[in-house]
């Protein structure tokens, strides 16, 4: 086994269910790497509602997992040793990583099988938030088969999935149509997506906004009252997308057997490939460091971000999360 002097790392988990408050630091010897894992140094990690859902008991799936219980997804950060069978991941290299649960904290040791090399253009803040958004968002894209014939709506637009949607929809050469709340408007222009503002009358502002073109798909990432949107539009059934069919593409991306593992570890793959090459810009609206972790959820909890909130292990300062505050403080 290759490997340095085992660091004390700090975890977030929790041992009942609950608000973002129930999330406590515990603090332990690394473990050495087992034959097939890696211990990695997090520098970011995302955070996702899934988490919040999983945490508070309004989601049930793994609700007989034993206590006490890890908290998130996605993260980012350097490999600090290998297990004896590992030979594809060198020591200092940088990958980035998806856990079902358990990537919010210092250190972690995970199976080789669930990380993938960072690009190098790719900032450690993106690639903390990349897994879940990024793989929901693709999975989404490639069940439709949305491509250049393609006049599509997604719904949120500005959050971490939708954003990430709209982005690869418009280079997959569809016209993407991105409901959102006004303030999001400037955003969504930003990275060349249509905007509409949700509300009675939006039918035909979307209508209005696909100059005269047929709506062929309907995403919903936002979960009030769209299917009646949809059909309005003369969406066909197929070419529809709940909420609830995000939910279940989230819990599958989340599940640990070797199947699924290596389907999300291939989406993962795919998504920081795009995200290097320049299909798509996450945008990080706020960043905060580990230990203001209840914050960081209670910011994602108003419903108001756009792009992703991450974590950071290791943060220069906190200007970044004042702006965000401040941001957030000062919006309706």
């Amino acid at each position: 086994m290759k490997t340095k002097k085992s660091p004390t790392a700090h975890a977030y988990r929790y041992t009942q269910d609950g608000d973002a408050e129930v999330l406590a630091k515990h603090s332990f010897p690394l473990a050495p790497p087992g034959p097939d894992e890696v211990s990695v140094e997090v520098i970011a990690a995302g955070i996702n509602h899934m988490e919040a859902f999983l945490r508070n008991g309004r989601e049930e799936t793994w609700a007989d997992d034993p206590w006490p219980r890890g908290s998130g997804s996605d993260f980012a950060g350097i490999v600090i040793a290998t297990g004896a069978h590992v030979s594809s991941i060198r020591v200092g290299a940088d990958v980035v990583g998806h856990v079902r649960t358990g990537a919010h904290a210092s250190h972690l040791n995970v199976p080789v099988t669930h990380v993938v090399p960072k690009p190098g253009g790719v900032d450690w803040e993106t690639a903390g938030g990349l897994y879940l958004a990024g793989a929901t968002a693709l999975e989404v894209l490639e069940d439709l088969r949305i491509g250049p014939d393609d006049t599509v709506v997604v719904t949120a637009a500005a959050g971490g999935v939708g954003s990430i949607q709209v982005q690869l929809a418009a280079r997959r050469g569809a016209r993407v149509i991105g409901t959102c709340g006004a303030r999001n408007f400037d955003y969504l222009r930003q990275i060349g997506i249509t905007p509409v503002e949700y509300g009675p009358g939006i039918v035909e502002r979307i209508e209005k906004a696909a100059g005269g073109a047929r709506v062929t798909a309907y995403i919903d990432n936002f979960g009030k009252d769209t299917e009646n949107v949809a059909e309005a539009l003369g969406v066909p059934g197929e070419k529809y997308r709940s909420s609830e069919d995000r939910r279940d593409i989230e819990l599958a991306l989340l599940r640990d057997d070797p199947e699924a593992v290596a389907h999300g570890t291939e989406r993962l793959r795919q998504v920081t490939r795009l995200a290097g090459t320049g299909g798509f810009r996450l945008l990080v609206s706020g960043l905060y460091p580990l230990d203001d972790i209840v914050e960081a959820y209670h910011d994602l909890e108003k419903l108001h971000s756009r792009g992703k909130i991450v974590l950071a292990t290791h943060p220069v300062s906190t200007s970044r999360t004042l702006r965000a505050r401040e941001l957030h403080e000062s919006m309706p």
